[in-house]
């Protein structure tokens, strides 16, 4: 049992790959040995992510737009061109949209929605047949979905996209890990509360005062997202699909 929690040798993909959470997990991946992909719209930036992890191990940044059908299924095509087998898929890819309720534009409803819950769906459709080619009973192949925090407790924000958004990919999890189970391929999700990521950053200058709040009396870090993320793509839960863990240092269970 000693390689329990093992991903070496593995094929990933993660979306949203370039920064934040997606990044973390990207290179606990990176560094212990797994061939990743990670993407996202702006290349720059993507390119930057790619540079940093390849001096750990094997990443290859593939820029792409996953805000529309057409995005998404360019993107799958290419990871399908240079990978017969795909052992995990990460969607991490998000976005989120602030506004008064009497304010809030169908515009940003949509955006949030389409990336946060549509290119999600797509894109583990699109995979599927490399998730099927890599995945068996003993070892499934993996996908995790990143939820929130904010799609099970009131955000206390005017994110009604996001919050809506969320609780979708919680569901979601759930109905295609038992619909997937039985063709060798897990889907869970992690719901993370607060992490330090640009899209947070706007509560970084309250840090000390955030933290305090939370009972672990800290933010979330790099190897709180990435251990969570090696344990669902391990031996070690091979016998966990259609699952939600909640990664945000108690705030959940304190909400209540």
């Amino acid at each position: 049992m000693k390689d329990l929690f093992s991903i070496e040798g593995k094929v990933a993909v993660v979306t949203g790959g370039s920064r934040g959470i997606g990044a973390m997990i990207a290179r606990g991946f990176v560094e212990n040995g797994v061939k990743t992909y990670i993407t996202a719209r702006k290349e720059q930036e993507l390119r930057a992510t790619e540079q940093e992890l390849c001096e750990l191990g094997q990443c290859i940044a593939i820029p792409a737009d996953l805000s529309t059908l057409e995005g998404v299924s360019a993107f799958a095509a290419a990871v399908r061109e240079k990978e017969s087998r795909v052992d995990i898929l990460v969607n991490n890819a998000g976005a989120t949209w602030g506004a008064e309720i009497d304010e809030f534009p169908e515009s940003g409803w949509d955006k949030t929605m389409d990336i946060n819950v549509k290119s999600l769906f797509f894109l583990t459709q699109q995979l599927l047949p490399a998730l099927r080619e890599a995945g068996s009973t003993d070892d499934p192949a993996r996908v995790i979905n990143i939820g929130s925090i904010n799609g099970i407790t009131h955000p206390h924000m005017n994110n009604y996209a996001y919050s809506a958004s969320k609780a979708a990919v919680h569901q979601l999890t759930r109905h295609l890990g038992a619909d997937l189970a039985p063709e060798g391929i897990n889907v869970n999700g992690i719901a993370p509360g607060f992490f330090p990521s640009k899209m947070t950053a706007h509560f970084l200058p309250h840090e000390a005062e955030l933290a305090a709040t939370f009972p672990c009396r800290r933010l979330g870090s790099a190897e709180d997202a990435a251990g969570t993320a090696i344990y669902l793509c391990s031996r070690a839960s091979a016998f966990v699909t259609g699952q939600m863990i909640v990664l945000d240092g108690g705030s959940v269970a304190n909400a209540g």
